[in-house]
């Protein structure tokens, strides 16, 4: 299997407020502090078109304050056909998300689909949706998040120093 460089991700959770918006941010911060944010493209979008225009939720925003990180600017919108050829990466922040996703996929696309903590760190849990909690669900959302990011960005890192063979693949 060929290590192509990612250089761009999509996060994406059911509405565009909550989740995907702060593991944007967070990634995107995460980056920054290795002085790696240069030439990555991330972005959040929903898969319902229900919040679409709006900002994050003001506790995702109150958590990412609280760590120093900015979400305020971002605005929900909703997945589009055109960001499965767009992103080298779609991370949905729960199993539904991702079943959602590889169902609007294009098939050539749908091996870019990954639920965000197994990928990030190995671990196949959902980022659970806070809306309905109160603001220590938001802050052990964004610890899982942070968590995760660190991770990916490991994970890209490693990805990125690997030495490629240039031999096929014994299961091609």
């Amino acid at each position: 299997m060929s290590a192509k460089p990612i250089k761009s991700i999509l996060f994406v959770c059911l509405g565009n407020i909550c989740r995907s918006p702060l593991a944007e941010g967070v990634f995107r911060a995460v980056l920054a502090d290795r002085g790696r944010g240069e030439g990555m493209v991330l972005d959040s979008a929903a898969t319902s078109g229900w919040e679409v225009g709006s900002a994050p939720d003001p506790r995702s925003i109150a958590v990412a304050v609280n760590h120093g990180i900015d979400i305020s600017g971002q605005r929900a919108r909703k997945i589009a056909l055109a960001d499965f050829s767009r992103f080298d990466l779609i991370l949905g922040m729960d199993r539904s998300n991702v079943r959602d996703l590889k169902a609007l996929a294009p098939q050539a696309a749908r091996d870019r689909i990954h639920l965000y903590l197994d990928f990030a760190t190995g671990s196949e849990r959902d980022v659970p949706d806070p809306y309905y909690d109160g603001p220590e669900e938001f802050a052990s959302v964004y610890r899982m998040i942070r968590e995760a990011s660190d991770a990916l960005a490991n994970r890209l890192d490693a990805r990125a120093s690997a030495p490629t063979s240039g031999q096929a693949s014994s299961t091609m």
